[in-house]
């Protein structure tokens, strides 16, 4: 197996400040700008950093322009309508266009002009989608918002105008949260997940809070359900009782005030259906290139806020899936499937994600170093503390209410783990840990090893090398591969690692990829204020990182409000495709894409070299 030919970056060794015990924290030795001049070598990346900005639009290096492929409510089929801005578009309407809000996106090449792309479409800001603002919903509404989840499949073609969706393409395809999706794997069939309209408890509806995403090796997309709780309430009976696995997934009485389906759909009503929240916070598979085919939600692989799904092969062809559960203080996961991939072999590959062993992350911290082992801990029924003395009487139980167990079991708690990407050499594994402003406030979430700041509002992106190289072993080395921090505003661990300076700096780091040659990409989704410990922060954006030097660029900015997510390449890696999420939110004033007076529309766009070429070099 090839492996890096070059020695890793890592940050200075820390000192310990004497801090209170609430800021206790670590300092990770500053450089010089004569030292940091020195390091500023990086062959890998091509292009100057370019400044922060609040500008409404998005801004890239000098040689590199961008166009938008397609925008919330864009009609993906030869006969639906156009965006309608009014907000009065019906449901049907919707079904037959782009959903909103996109995130994750994986692109399969079919050449380098041609090819499928998958996005995910996360969820809706109802004062863009409707007339009233949401403030009238009805179940027309509801109908419409549940119409613009889940995810969109387009085939793409690179014609003299650029790239387009090709509204003939046979393979085009929404997929909302009412598609029929079959449930696999140990939970499938348990009572836990079966409901009066399923009581086989194998068939489900739809998908939603679809954030992140992963591609399989032999062709499929898989998108991830993150903050599905914010779906449930109780639209007739507020005494139901919140048990354990309700509170630890956030299911509550009153979430359900923004989008309001529980009101007027009464399977997100869980007084009535308290079985319907387990059925979500799982990793569908799709086959994008079968529009008739059905999605299946693998339970193999745990139930939680997914945040990405990261595949890559052992050294003996077992399937392994990194994944990050995104909220304070929870943990990181592998799944290392039971059987291997056969490149030859489809119907064994679609198997693959139904049946295997799942693990949670548990790192060690070892003096005064940002670097230390780690131990993989198995969520199998009968290990690691999961019987039935501790509330676990099954497999299914422990996958249906993973986090309870990845705790019973040991796991470390982490600063929101979002997207993994696994370096292309597949030596080390990135991860972005986005923020915690619980880190060391509450007791469930102490200071440790890779969680080492307080209130820790700028996050930090954390790597890991399997030991031997094998992705499928129970130990491995870590250690923190930047702090992101503000040096204009703070001097101390705040400022960020030696590897940010005023003109790379940023806060929450949240998607994450590599491309063929190892580039690192960071988008962020972070706070835009540019004020207080934000300062000069500017709008969110993406940055390149050379993962052997540890040096870091600022190659692209958002428009105003925005969050930077999703990131596929072309065949040629001369076509970047990048997510603009949610451009404009929370009343802030944003006209992206289109400008003028026009409602900002969530967009993907497709980034490129004026005069040809690799993103990046």
């Amino acid at each position: 197996m090839q492996k890096i030919n070059r020695k890793p970056y890592t940050l200075n060794r820390r000192k310990f400040l004497g801090y209170s015990a609430t800021l206790a924290g670590f300092f990770l030795t500053p450089v010089s700008q004569e030292v940091w001049a020195a390091k500023n070598t990086s062959t890998l990346m091509g292009f100057a950093s370019i400044p922060t900005s609040t500008a409404d639009t998005v801004t890239l290096p000098p040689g590199y322009k961008f166009e938008v492929v397609m925008s919330w409510g864009d009609p993906i089929f030869t006969d639906a309508p156009e965006f309608d801005p009014s907000g009065k578009a019906s449901a049907a309407d919707q079904k037959q266009q782009f959903g909103d809000n996109t995130d994750g996106m994986s692109f399969f090449a079919q050449s380098d002009n041609q090819g499928l792309l998958a996005v995910n479409n996360e969820y809706i800001n109802p004062e863009h989608m409707f007339e009233h603002k949401g403030e009238k919903m009805t179940l027309e509404d509801v109908k419409k918002s549940q119409a613009a989840h889940g995810v969109t499949i387009v085939e793409l073609k690179k014609t003299d105008q650029g790239w387009q969706i090709d509204k003939t393409g046979k393979l085009n395809r929404r997929i909302t949260a009412n598609t029929p999706m079959e449930i696999t794997g140990p939970a499938a069939g348990n009572d836990m997940l079966k409901t009066k309209v399923d009581p086989s408890g194998t068939r489900i509806s739809g998908t939603i809070a679809n954030c992140a995403n992963g591609q399989t090796p032999w062709g499929t997309y898989l998108t991830c359900e993150e903050n599905f709780n914010k779906y449930f309430g109780v639209g007739t009976n507020d005494t139901t009782e919140i048990s354990p696995s309700y509170k630890r997934y956030g299911i509550e009485p009153d979430n359900d005030n923004y989008y309001q389906w529980s009101h007027f759909d009464p399977r997100f009503d869980f007084s009535q259906n308290p079985n319907e929240p387990n059925r979500f916070g799982w990793i569908v598979e799709i086959d994008p290139f079968d529009p008739d085919s059905t999605p299946r939600k693998h339970t193999a692989l745990g139930r939680f806020k997914h945040e990405n799904a990261a595949l890559v092969l052992d050294n003996s062809g077992h399937v392994v899936v990194y994944m990050g559960d995104d909220e304070h203080g929870e943990h990181l996961y592998k799944f290392v499937s039971e059987h291997k991939y056969n490149p030859d072999d489809k119907e064994s590959n679609a198997k693959l994600l139904t049946a295997g062993t799942l693990y949670t992350a548990k790192f060690a911290s070892a003096g005064d170093d940002i670097k230390s082992k780690g131990l993989w801990l198995e969520l199998t029924h009968g290990k690691n503390g999961l019987t039935a003395v501790n509330g676990f009487h099954s497999q299914a139980e422990i996958l249906i209410n993973t986090r309870l167990a990845a705790t019973v079991a040991g796991a470390t708690s982490m600063d929101r783990p979002e997207w993994v990407a696994v370096h292309p050499d597949k030596s080390t594994v990135f991860c972005t840990l986005t923020n915690n402003k619980y880190r060391g406030e509450k007791e469930d979430q102490p200071l440790n090893g890779p969680n080492s700041r307080a209130n820790n509002k700028y996050g930090q992106i954390l790597r890991w090398s399997p030991d031997n190289y094998d992705h499928s072993a129970k130990t491995f080395t870590w250690d923190l591969f930047v702090l992101a921090g503000n040096p204009l505003v703070h001097k101390d661990i705040y400022a960020g690692s030696s590897n940010i300076t005023k003109d790379n700096m940023f806060n929450s780091p949240d998607g994450i990829g590599f491309d063929n040659a190892g580039r690192l990409w960071i988008q962020t989704d972070g706070k835009y204020s540019n004020k207080d410990d934000f300062a000069g922060m500017g709008n969110n954006q993406m940055l390149c990182a050379d993962p052997a030097t540890g040096e870091i660029r600022r190659f692209m900015t958002g428009p105003v409000a925005c969050e930077i997510t999703g990131l596929a390449f072309s065949r040629d890696y001369q076509t970047m495709f990048v997510g603009i999420q949610h451009p404009g939110e929370k009343d802030n004033i944003s006209h992206f894409p289109e400008g003028g007076n026009s409602k900002p529309r969530s967009s993907v766009i497709a980034i490129s070299k004026k005069a040809g070429g690799i993103i990046g070099t």
